[in-house]
């Protein structure tokens, strides 16, 4: 993969004072050829005159002009095209091939196996434009696109603005209204269609023609919440939605958990349900409905001058979507769960050596931008939008927020400019805040010290700060709960609770480090069974995750309150929620037998839990995951408890928990794959596989990191999963020092997102010992380390340490 330049800050000031883009006119040919497509680019835009360049990464130039004249077809050096403008209009048309690509960026290409039909679509999201077509790819340099695709005639096409297919295989595209190159995106293949419309809004859903009927069966719920997300932002913000259709395109092998391309949503197609799901699930796909949504105010109609105010979109499109799915929608819990999916994200990467502020993080190129595109610019910055909002009032709040709309009306604007709309509409002079909270990167510490009657709030390491803090405290006292409000000021704050157990900031008031004491650890297990409050339950999880994380509670006392009352409440398992963080992080350190003693009180548990509710589906997956009897597993295929079926999802899971322990090979698990091929299942065949405690799947996982067996991404993080499996240390010990060997070459087989994914999948993350923790600590020094390789070495490593803190305070 050649190394293609990442647009340095200083370069997109320099380019933007030169140049205004009049217009794109791009046409695509995605029918001739399965490896790579042509794109012929026209821009019209004028200068000031003098010497730029445009972005392009194409396979190959058949030709290149500006103004006319030709211009030689090498000239194109590392994603550059070097140009020499004039004074006034200029036009430059760039006839190039570019090839498909499977890692979810530029213009994806992916095959379902379970029917061999190819899809396509685009992401052009941070250096990623310029795969698909010519441009000058900054955030600041907005135009508007004509598109024209030539695709198969069985195709259906979708982009950023109306179109139609003119003649067999031959769409046109209306022109868009002005757009940042990161939003352009283009959608085709034989794509299965839902339409409907709402308050003149035509509405559209897509998805592979091989979930069809599953996306025909979700899709009354998906319309349902967007139609009340659309008409909740029609009132908060009394701005109509500016960008005609709204189609929603549910697309293969998709990174993120969607992208706010105007007029044309991608969303990843695991958010069309195809086995059976949890509530938890349900929320994710709501929430980022209208997530999205927000987006196209924040971010679209108002767009960032640079990344380092990437927070103005991804901040307010969280704050909003999950408030508009908790207030319009059947999904009132939103914020209980939100605080079990989201809350650590932010919380761990604020802590982290890479921590950053909200706002005017210092990206000094869009590289080091993606990495920022993290837990602290979405949870975090969610959070303090909460709390101002509360402070101010709605009234106040959306005032500035519509006033900032109106003055930047298809532009961009800084947080400057922001701040600005707020004072006008009475907010106050922000400074303050936006010093404390938005350019100040850490978070405060919270602790109760009960022998001197004070908290104690300590800010973070250099990142001094003097905030205050408003939240709630939850006591228990006689069996009971009460909820009581405090301000803390200053580095004491008076306070006394006369209680059993004290639950500091429990509903995600503010945001700081919140820890319980050990006489709240002590009183936990008997406590925490009787709290039917979800949130209250989200708020003991996430002190006791903020206290493992600073080795201020054993290992063994977080398996014995988990063993009193597991959370399967928290009915998700994602790699970022509480039961995935109990099997990851707490169990390789906790007392010998404590998996055990899980799995006997996950079975405990579900036997209470309603047949065929939710939580009993998070209650069996847990029973699944902590199982180490091959029986139980293989009785499970065929004989579940009642109310649970084994669908796709039940399958893996168990086929992949039995490959785990070494009583599945390879045969049996290509075989249930080819009796149900699907490309969910494929993802989940390769974690299969990559984790049987055998050297031939060790090696082929680790083909899959180094690049030599070619996988598209989802299947790159699952080898990576598959790889390091507890109680295969003996066998995965010689990739340790594979890994840090062979890590720096990853960066010449991939990019962008897949290559820092990748980085983190594939650490170590079962040698938990100072030597491997010093190996990644020296690794990250090397200054050759391409940079998003370092962000997630040096996180991870940070993971590692508090890992070790944790067995040093609490041996044994």
């Amino acid at each position: 993969m050649s190394p293609h330049l990442s647009l340095q800050r200083t370069e997109a000031e320099a380019r933007r004072a030169l140049l205004d883009i009049t217009s794109y006119d791009v046409t695509l040919d995605l029918a001739a050829d399965d490896v790579t497509f042509r794109s012929v680019t026209r821009i019209r835009f004028t200068s000031q005159g003098g010497a730029t360049f445009a972005d392009l990464k194409p396979v190959a130039v058949a030709s290149l002009h500006l103004n006319g004249d030709p211009l030689d077809v090498d000239l194109v050096d590392r994603g550059r095209l070097p140009l020499q403008t004039v004074a006034g209009e200029n036009e430059l048309v760039v006839d190039a091939t570019m090839r498909f690509r499977n890692d979810g960026e530029g213009l994806h290409r992916s095959v379902d196996p379970a029917d061999g039909r190819p899809y396509v679509y685009g992401m052009s999201f941070m250096d990623a434009a310029p795969s698909v077509f010519a441009c000058f790819d900054q955030p600041d340099l907005k135009a508007p696109y004509t598109l024209h695709v030539t695709a198969p005639t069985d195709w259906r096409v979708f982009a950023n603005a109306a179109g139609e297919q003119v003649s067999p295989g031959h769409w046109e595209f209306e022109e868009s209204a002005p757009l940042s190159t990161y939003f352009v995106t283009v959608v085709a293949g034989p794509y299965h269609l839902v339409e409907d419309s709402h308050d003149g809004i035509p509405l559209g859903l897509s998805s592979r023609a091989s979930i069809a009927d599953d996306l025909d069966r979700d899709a009354d719920e998906i319309f349902t919440v967007t139609k009340a997300s659309f008409d909740e932002l029609h009132r908060l913000f009394g701005i109509r939605y500016p960008f005609g259709k709204y189609h929603q395109a549910f697309v293969p092998e998709f990174n993120a958990g969607a992208m706010e391309n105007p007029g044309c949503v991608t969303f990843r197609d695991p958010l069309i349900f195809t086995s059976r799901v949890t509530r938890g699930v349900r929320i994710q796909r709501a929430t980022t409905i209208a997530h999205e949504m927000a987006h196209q105010w924040f971010g679209n109609l108002v767009t960032p001058v640079w990344w380092d105010d990437l927070w103005l979109n991804e901040s307010f499109a969280e704050y909003l979507g999950n408030r508009v799915t908790a207030d319009v929608t059947e999904y009132s819990d939103t914020w209980a769960d939100m605080s079990y999916a989201r809350r650590q994200w932010g919380m761990v990467a604020d802590q982290g050596p890479s921590t950053h502020p909200v706002a005017g993080n210092g990206a000094t190129d869009a590289v080091s931008a993606l990495q920022d595109f993290d837990g602290i610019s979405y949870t975090k910055g969610s959070a303090i939008l909460r709390q101002l909002n509360s402070a101010l009032g709605d009234d106040v709040f959306f005032g500035g927020v519509i006033d900032h709309f109106d003055r930047h009306r298809f532009g961009n604007a800084t947080l400057h400019d922001l701040l600005g709309s707020w004072e006008r509409a009475g907010a106050g002079d922000l400074d303050g805040f936006a010093r404390e909270w938005l350019l100040t990167a850490g978070p405060d510490r919270i602790e109760l010290d009960r022998d001197a009657g004070v908290l104690r709030r300590t800010p973070p390491a250099g990142h001094e700060a003097d905030r205050s803090h408003s939240f709630r405290v939850a006591v228990a006292s006689d069996g009971g709960w009460r909820t009581e409000t405090v301000q803390v000021d200053g580095p004491e704050t008076a306070y006394a609770p006369e209680g059993d157990a004290v639950l500091l900031d429990p509903y995600d008031d503010t945001w700081a480090v919140t820890l319980p004491d050990s006489a709240t650890v002590a009183a936990l297990p008997d406590l925490l069974p009787a709290i039917d409050d979800q949130h209250l339950r989200a708020g003991v999880w996430n002190g006791l995750r903020n206290a493992f994380n600073n080795a201020a509670v054993s290992p063994a006392d977080i398996v014995d309150i988990a063993v009193a009352s597991f959370p399967v409440e928290d009915t998700e398992d994602h790699p970022r929620r509480t039961r995935a963080w109990l099997y990851g992080r707490v169990l390789p350190l906790a007392p010998a037998g404590s998996t055990d003693r899980l799995h006997e009180a996950v079975l405990g548990r579900l036997a209470t839990l309603e047949t065929g509710s939710e939580w009993q589906l998070a209650g069996f997956r847990a029973a699944i995951t902590t199982s180490t009897d091959t029986a139980e597993l293989r009785g499970w295929l065929t004989a579940p408890p009642a109310g649970i079926d084994v669908d796709r999802d039940v399958r893996w899971r168990v086929l992949a928990r039995l490959a785990a322990l070494g009583a599945a090979d390879a045969d049996e698990l290509q075989a249930a794959f080819d009796a149900d091929p699907a490309a969910d299942a494929r993802v989940e065949l390769t974690r299969a596989l990559c984790s049987r405690p055998d050297p031939e799947a060790k090696e082929w996982a680790w083909s899959i990191f180094t690049g030599q067996t070619d996988r598209p991404n989802y299947e790159v993080l699952a080898a990576g999963a598959g790889l390091w499996r507890g109680g295969q240390e003996a066998l995965t010990e010689p990739y340790v020092d594979r890994y840090f060997a062979e890590l720096p070459g990853t960066a010449k087989v991939r990019s962008g997102w897949v290559l820092a994914d990748a980085a983190e999948a594939f650490f170590p993350a079962t040698s938990i010992s100072r030597t491997t923790l010093d190996k990644a600590l020296t690794l990250a020094e090397d200054p050759d380390l391409a940079g998003p390789l370092r962000r997630r070495l040096t996180d991870a490593a940070d993971q590692l340490r508090r890992q070790l803190a944790v067995k040093a305070a609490f041996p044994g």
